[in-house]
Formats: structure tokens, sequence, C-alpha cells
């Protein structure tokens, strides 16, 4: 059989078979001289022979030498130039144009004959195992393997794991105790070594298998628990333990709003509560898959499902431009194609760079908050599929999970009152220092989303086509929104306040009471009083209130909400008006990223030296401890003596006659002291 590759012996000469089309034969010789000729006339010709086809080069496994001695790799090599000479009749290292030598050409020398003709060689200059059957494995090693098939094989050769030499009974304990530790707290090996040994009394009888020695159950310990935590963070090892087998699927979502996943966890800060006393706060909040954008963010000291649907009403709604925050935070500065999609919402007029988007999917855990009916209730009026997760399984929402992460380590750590994201890593007496209250911190956070975040590049959001450039989140949503368009919900002032939260009042002469504010106004006149008409309320009012706005509450009436003000919002600074904006527009310019770099550099400064504090400097305390001292002090001696003469007494003396009043001593009255150290 004649092949392309196959070499010939043929008018006194060498050729490859270069080439066949039906009886056309293409040869080409050692000095790439091409001819063509007949096949018939080939095959009768005088000499000819058929030498065989000509070896393949073996593609190298160089990978496979990593890692071994020098020594193991140049007697590899070594023994690769005498193989390639016995295949092709030249050494590697041969010049061009030397000829074989005559024991190896392979156009006068079948390969039998050149295998034994090495062999005698190598056997001629001692090489130990030089014959002619030990040369042939060689050949067929090289041929499949290439370099790395003349390695010995006891150098490459992979040990066997200590699983596999050790007691199936003990391997099959240690990883059912391995098991039962992942929702238990983190331990040392010696417990699971006695735990273990107990294991295997209760299911073979006391001393029925034999325990390895203290340095074999570490070793074999260690090759069961690799990459499981066992006895590392317990936290690490439940979230190992919850992946799922085999490869991660994948979710691509084409256009903002597509999928989106909503999660709570604790704020790693302490927080100032109503109640004065400090405490912590938990964050929920709602990230899109498509654009990877904070859409909303909301702390609550336990989150309900009240706030659960507050949040999806934050994310539904723009977020406003608050006094103090730099100009360069305005929509219209920012990515986003602020002008075509003021043509389709106008609520986007005055709002900060942080884009709206409309949920079609939620994935969330199975959390009270947001299996709750209110919850539910609220996505099925606004036609959003919730999907909830499967138990235990924080996979199926990884974005939110790593996005609330990011958040403790790019924001929460500059905040005054940072805890830490453990017990560990939290510092002493952090109560004792400057704390935010709630409401404060609140703010501070979503102008941190919308000058941090969503101008960050995202390693989830690079470019398919160059994946050496990252998208910020609202870049990102500036190419899909282009794509897929935005159409906004019609989300109307009553739909918003159905979705507030709810609390039931009376309303007496002063008003409203919530949360140690009073709210009135004269439309209250004809609801003072009376009673609602609400049996399982005893006659009480339903009054709905955004947490996050203090300024107004909403009282539910028969002919639909009235909008009740805080009785003190005249006095609250900061007015929010188009004239703070104005004003604003005209001192700030265009807006650059070195704005943007500015705006953040100033909120991680104001959020880490804390709310502001009242402070009397030390001459002025000093000052009033004196004159406080001096005004108390008695202007009467308390006891005076009979020889003491007149001109020692501040006053006249009494006459003889009158009777001396009782004098009472007052304590010295200290203003620093803590008035409640003595109850």
């Amino acid at each position: 059989m004649l092949r392309v590759g196959d070499q010939v012996h043929f008018e006194a000469a060498v050729h490859r078979v270069v080439g066949l089309e039906g009886t056309l034969v293409r040869l080409a010789d050692q000095d790439g001289s091409v001819a063509v000729v007949h096949l018939p006339h080939l095959l009768t010709s005088a000499g000819f022979e058929h030498l065989g086809s000509a070896p393949p080069a073996p593609v190298p496994h160089t990978s496979r030498l990593a890692g071994l001695p020098a020594v193991v790799v140049e007697r590899a090599e070594w023994w690769e130039g005498h193989l390639l000479e016995v295949l092709t009749g030249l050494p590697p290292a041969a010049a061009p144009g030397t000829l074989p030598r005559l024991e190896y050409d392979p156009a006068s020398r079948p390969l039998g004959e050149r295998e034994r003709a090495k062999a005698a060689e190598l056997a001629a200059l001692g090489v130990p195992g030089a014959s002619t059957r030990n040369l042939q494995r060689k050949l067929r090693r090289y041929r499949d393997q290439g370099i790395s098939g003349l390695v010995d094989g006891r150098r490459d050769r992979p040990s066997p794991p200590i699983s596999a030499r050790a007691d199936p009974r003990v391997v099959e304990a240690i990883e059912a105790v391995m098991t039962e530790s992942i929702a238990q707290s983190s331990r040392s090996v010696a417990y699971f070594r006695w735990r273990v040994e107990r294991l295997l009394d209760e299911r073979h009888g006391p001393e029925t298998v034999p325990m390895p020695s203290r340095s074999a159950f570490y070793r074999l310990f260690s090759e069961l628990g690799s990459g499981r935590h066992i006895t590392g963070s317990a936290r690490t090892r439940r979230s190992l333990a919850g992946r799922p087998d085999g490869p991660f699927g994948q979710v691509t979502a084409v256009r903002p709003g597509e999928i989106m996943e909503i999660d709570s966890t604790p704020f790693d800060v302490l927080v100032m509560l109503d109640e004065g006393v400090p405490g912590r706060v938990e964050l929920t909040g709602m990230v899109d898959l498509a654009t990877r954008s904070v859409t909303a963010a909301v702390l609550r000291p336990t989150t309900k499902s009240v706030d659960a649907s507050l949040l999806l009403a934050r994310t539904l709604t723009p977020e406003p431009m608050r006094p103090g925050w730099p100009d360069a935070l305005r929509m219209a500065r920012s990515v986003l194609p602020h002008r075509h999609l003021l043509e389709v919402d106008q609520r986007l007029e005055h709002s900060a760079a942080r884009p709206v988007i409309v949920p079609e999917s939620i994935v969330c855990d199975r959390g009270n908050a947001f299996l709750s009916r209110n919850f539910r209730a609220s996505c099925r009026a606004l036609g959003i599929s919730l999907q909830p997760a499967h138990p235990g399984t924080p996979t199926d929402k990884p974005h939110v999970e790593r996005t609330l992460e990011s958040v403790s380590t790019m924001f929460c750590q500059f905040v005054a009152g940072h805890l830490g994201n453990s017990p560990e890593a939290r510092g002493t007496r952090i109560e004792e220092g400057p704390l935010w209250s709630m409401a404060q911190l609140q703010e501070l956070l979503d102008e941190w989303i919308v000058a941090k975040w969503q101008n960050r590049p995202h390693e989830g959001l690079r470019d398919p086509a160059a994946p050496g450039r990252m998208f910020t989140p609202n870049e990102k949503y500036a190419t899909l929104v282009a794509i897929a368009g935005y159409v906004p919900v019609a989300l109307s002032g009553d739909d918003f306040v159905e979705l507030l939260p709810t609390q039931w009042r009376k309303i007496g002469a002063r008003g409203i009471k919530i949360n140690h504010r009073i709210y009135d106004c004269a439309e209250l006149n004809l609801l003072r009083h009376q009673s609602s008409g609400v049996r399982e309320q005893d006659g009480r009012w339903e009054i709905h209130h955004d947490p996050y706005d203090v300024t107004r509450v909403w009282v539910r009436q028969r002919s639909g909400w009235i909008t009740v003000p805080w009785r003190h919002l005249s006095t609250v600074p900061g007015p929010f008006g188009e004239l703070a904006w104005d004003h604003v527009r005209r001192e700030m310019p265009e807006g650059t990223e070195a704005e943007l770099a500015a705006a953040v550099a100033a909120l991680l400064d104001r959020a880490h030296a804390g709310p502001p504090t009242k402070k009397t400097s030390p001459d002025r305390a000093r000052r009033t401890v004196a004159r406080t001292r001096a005004g108390t002090r008695p202007t009467i001696p308390l006891d005076l003596e009979p020889d003491m003469p007149a001109a020692s007494s501040p006053v006249d003396p009494p006459e003889e006659d009158a009777p001396l009043a009782k004098v009472i001593p007052l304590d010295l009255f200290d203003p620093l002291e803590d008035p409640w150290s003595k109850r």
C-alpha cells in the first residue's frame, strides 16, 4: 500500500511520496526536487523498493518534565538523540547536508537492522539494558508520548492517594464526621480523631477496627478534608458545603431588569438608634444582574415585609438629588442617556445618576420578609415574577451576596462605628465613639452608591469582544438601554404610598404622633377624636409613613389619602427645592471624573469623622466651674466663734436679741458631672 509520506527507492535515490492522484505519483527527493511519474512505471522500474512510512514526529510533552531532576531530563534527551538516529538516520544535532551512517541509512537498511545496530553500539559503550527488545520498547513509548516517554517511569509515576491504602471503614467514618461538622463550630483535628474512634466503636464494636497512628491519621484527614475548611472558618465551611456538584451554571441577562436579586445581611457599622442606644441594623439591597447596578439599598433594625416592599418602591422611582450633594452626581452630568430618558419619564429631571430599572423577575432567599404575603402581593400587582432560591443554596443568588460583601469592604470600613466582619476583627469601645444615626447613615449610603458604586468598573461587566475592558454599571446600563429600551412603570403616588409601612394611630387634638414626632394639618380637623370605623383596630386610623423621609405621613380616608406634614418641618435645615439646585448648577462646572473622585473622597472623610458633636473649650469649661463654685460659696460663716472680732465678719453682726437663722449648706454644683450618675 502506497500512501502520502511513504519513502521509496527510485532511480538510485530515496524519494518521499508527496502526492497521489489517480495513477500519477508526485515524488520529492532529499534536495527538494519534485517529479511526477506514472504508478505502473514506478512499480516496474529497476531497483524500486518500498521503504515504509516515515516515522511521524512525536508531539513533545515538555510539561511533564517540569519538576523532574536535571539529571533525569538530560538522560531522556540523550536517549532521544539515539532513537532519532535509528528512525531518521541522523542525530538531532547533525549539520545540514550530513549523510547518515551506513548502518543507520533508511535507504539501505530496514528498521530492524538499524535497531540491532544501535543496540550493539550502546552495548559496546557499556550502557545498561542496551538490548534490542529494550530499544524497541523505548521506540514505541517515544512514538506515543514523545520525550516524556523516555523518562524513568519510577520518577514520573504518581503516588497513590493515602485513602486508597487506608482501611475503608476508617475512611467512611472520617467522611461521616466531616459531614456532621458542617453546621457545627470549628474544632481541631484532635477532636475529630477522638470522634472517629468513638464512631468506629459504635458501628463495628469496641476495638474492632484498628485506628491509624496519630501521624497517619493526620495525613489521611488532611487528604480527605482538602478544600473543605473542616478546621477553618465555619462560615466558609458552610458556604463550600452549599455549592452544587459539578460545574456552575450561568444565567445571562441581556436587558436591564430581566433578572434581579434581593437579599439582607447584617451591616458592619454600629449606629445610634432612635432610643439613644447603640445597635446594629440590617442592609437590604437589590442588584440588577445585567448591569450590576444597586437599584436600592435600605437600612432597618430588622428586615420585615414592609421594608422589602419599600425597597421595591425605591427601585421603581428615581433617586432624588439631596441638598449638599455635588452636582457631578446628577444624572444629567453622567454617562446615562438622560436627555432621551427624560422624554419618556419626566421624573428623571432632577434625579441622581442611578438608573431606574423595572424588575421582570426577582430571585430571593426563603426569608420571611421575602416570602410574606405583603411582598408577594406587591410583586404580583407590579407584574414581577418572584423566584425563591433553593433552601441553603446561596449560589442561586451569588451576585447580590458578593455585592453586599463589597459594600462592607468598600464603604463600611470608612464609616465611624465600623465593627468588622467578625468578632475577632472588632475593636474596643466602639459604642463610645461618634456614631451616626440610622437616617444619617442611610443618606451617606445612598450618596456612596451614586458616587462610587455606579461609576466603578466591575469585573463582571467585561466586553465580550474586548475582555481587557471593564464597564461601570452606568456605562453598561447606557449600552443595554439603547438596545432594549426603557418603559417606566406607571407607579402613581397612591401606589407608592400603598407600599409604605403601616401604623394605626388615634387622631387627637395635637394631631398624629409617630416615633415621637407630631404630624398635623388643617385637613385633620374633621377627623380629630373620631373613629375610623375599623373595629379590629379599635377605631384607629391607618397611617402610612416612609422610614427614610420623616417630613410627612399619609392618612387613609374614604375619599383617598391625606398628606400630613411634620409639625417642625419648617425648623429643619436644608430645604429641598429648585432654587437650591439652580444655585449648585451655577457654582459647579461640567462634571468630570476628578469631581466624582473628589466627591467620593469627601464622602468617606465625612463618614469616617462621624456626626458633629458639641464641644466646650477647656478655658470656657474651667471658667464656668469657677463661676458656679463662686456663686455657691457661703458668704456667712457657718460656725461663728464667740470671741471672733466683728471685723472678721463680712457683714454686720446681728443684734443680740434677734434669733440666728438656720443655715443649710448646699453641695457644690459641677456642670461637667453626669446628672444621672447618682440616680
